[in-house]
């Protein structure tokens, strides 16, 4: 919604203009304009080969605009109506004026912003010619070259390979070229060179001159204009890189990292990382960054020894980071660009790793010590968190797993101690209860023995969980008594429990006071009925066990009844208790 508003304010903005020119104005007549430059320049050359005229601007903040002109208002509202109504341009072009447009990026190396307006303007195509906005149809001049063959061969021969390769990938991003970057000027390479010399009205040779390779080389860079790229050199990080200065500044210091934030519409971040550090830093830098909110859990990824490369790819937005040790310094960088724009992302990375430079010197710890600190941020970048937390318990050797049923419902990924994926085995909505399995197998601590023996009402009992979402990193007991073996209603296959237990503490075990497993702990959702304080309800043990039979896991049984010291119960129950989580 927030896009097509903003596309729509963009149009209002930009027609508006036209509304106020006066007669003796330049004006010109808008067709279209595209998110892209590439997406502009195919529709361009569509246009071209039926209208004259034809011209690109940028119009800033990535929108690319194709006109027609330039021409006096009178001249432009004519050829507006005639081109509407020969169904030739679309209904919603409009007049604009030159003081709505930026660079001109079609055709490459002219200025037509500077032009005079077209005067006796014919927009009406006769059925068997072009259509020709200037009458009469004019036979193209073709600029001649500003190197003979000889000249321009002996110019090329100074190129460096980096420049030949240069070339190449520009050939290639023009569409003319599709053999291998290697700086070779083969045959593949010469007969690009010609494809591009004639859509381009050059003399074709088959050897680029230095003014064409210069007019190449703009149309590919065409797409980093308005990006404000500069050389940024930070000596407090040691760090020297180019940076789109227009959509990013610096922030803060918050060692490791030095944030530049997004300051226009574009949602662009970089941050440099500079630190002092070893292979094992290296690794725990890059295990950190990938719990990041800016770094998405899906993409290519690989560390090595002394260097490390993690790409996230979200639906919103993309991140790449790159960090490497030398002579026991962290140096590297992250760029996070939004989904969707991946030329200009790729050819802005590029420019980046390319002109990522070390200085001496590593930013220091201290540094951005009075930033704003949190359980969830790392230097000032949020963790990832999951949507949901509960708690959950080992049934098996294996590390198959009992928890809510809650907990795994419209998960793209589940976890076990945040650190081990799992996948639903079986599960009962109408009691709410799941059966995880691992993906990989886990060795637990302890397991639980479910009690057979029928437990005395009113006696000790306790919940083993993670009260507080894993926030303290380690499970919490829990005591309160067993009320009721039924539920409110006579259900037999619940019990009631006083018991003051939270959120989180939902699918742990609940023990008796030898530690053997009565049931698991529910939710205290019930519907639109409020209980009272302190009232709690656990699935009944011998429901679980059949439960776990249907998936194929034998539990283990007790009729020991038995009492533990408090520490020594917190001890056991720690062992059989895990964390789970649901991820978005």
């Amino acid at each position: 919604m927030t896009r097509f508003f903003s596309v729509m304010l963009y149009v209002i903005v930009m027609a508006a203009p036209a509304a106020r020119a006066q007669q003796g104005d330049t004006v010109w007549v808008q067709i279209e304009a595209q998110p892209s430059l590439s997406a502009a320049s195919d529709r361009i050359r569509a246009y071209n080969t039926q209208l004259d005229d034809v011209h690109g601007f940028s119009l800033g903040a990535g929108w690319y605009a194709i006109a027609l002109g330039p021409y006096t208002v009178d001249g432009a509202e004519q050829v507006l109506r005639g081109l509407r109504a020969q169904g030739m341009i679309p209904r919603d072009s409009y007049i604009a004026r030159s003081s709505d447009y930026q660079q001109q990026f079609w055709p490459i190396g002219t200025n037509a912003l500077d032009r005079p307006a077209l005067e006796n303007v014919d927009p009406i195509m006769s059925s068997d010619t072009a259509l020709a906005l200037t009458a009469p149809e004019e036979t193209p001049i073709i600029e001649p070259a500003d190197e003979t063959p000889a000249e321009a061969r002996s110019s090329e021969s100074l190129l460096t390979r980096d420049e030949r390769a240069a070339l190449q990938e520009a050939l290639r991003w023009a569409g003319f070229y599709t053999g291998p970057i290697d700086a070779a000027f083969g045959r593949g390479t010469r007969s690009s060179m010609a494809d591009w010399q004639a859509a381009n009205g050059h003399d074709i040779t088959g050897i680029l001159t230095t003014r064409q390779r210069a007019e190449l080389l703009n149309q590919y860079n065409a797409v980093l204009d308005g990006l404000g790229l500069q050389t940024v050199r930070d000596d407090a990080a040691g760090i020297e890189i180019e940076m789109p200065t227009e959509l990013v500044a610096f922030d803060r210091y918050e060692p490791p990292f030095v944030h530049y934030a997004a300051k226009a519409d574009i949602d662009a971040r970089v941050l440099l990382i500079s630190q002092t550090g070893t292979e094992a830093t290296l690794a725990g830098l890059y295990d950190i960054m990938q719990t990041l909110e800016i770094v998405p859990e899906t993409g290519p990824r690989t560390l090595e020894t002394d260097a490390f490369t993690l790409i996230g790819e979200g639906a919103l937005s993309i991140s790449h980071t790159q960090a490497w040790l030398q002579d026991g310094e962290i140096k590297g960088f992250t760029l996070v660009w939004p989904a969707g724009d991946e030329e200009r992302r790729t050819r802005l990375l590029g420019r980046m790793q390319d002109s990522f430079a070390r200085l001496d010197g590593v930013l220091d710890p201290a540094e951005g010590s009075d930033a704003m600190q949190g359980i969830d941020l790392v230097s000032g970048l949020e963790i990832r968190k999951p949507r949901l937390n509960r708690s959950g318990f080992y049934v098996d050797r294996n590390g198959a797993v009992l928890t809510t049923a809650d907990v795994v419902n419209g998960c793209r990924r589940i976890t076990i101690d945040d650190d081990h994926e799992a996948e639903v085995a079986t599960r009962d909505e109408g009691l709410g209860i799941a059966v995880l399995r691992p993906l990989e197998r886990l060795a637990p601590v302890a397991i639980a023995a479910f009690q057979q023996a029928i437990p005395r009402l009113r006696s000790d009992i306790a919940v083993a969980g993670y009260s507080y979402g894993g926030v303290l990193g380690a499970p919490t007991l829990t005591f309160g008594q067993l009320e009721d073996l039924q539920g409110l209603n006579g259900e037999d296959e619940i019990k009631r429990l006083s018991l003051n237990a939270l959120d989180g503490d939902a699918g742990g075990p609940v023990v008796d006071a030898g530690g053997a497993v009565l049931g698991m702990l529910l939710p205290h959702s019930n519907g639109d009925r409020r209980l009272p304080e302190g009232v709690s309800f656990a699935a009944d043990g011998a429901v679980l066990k059949r439960l776990l039979q249907d998936a194929g896991i034998t539990p283990t049984a007790t009729s020991e009844i038995g009492q533990m010291a408090p520490e020594a119960l917190t001890s056991q129950t720690a062992g059989m208790t895990v964390l789970v989580s649901c991820w978005d």
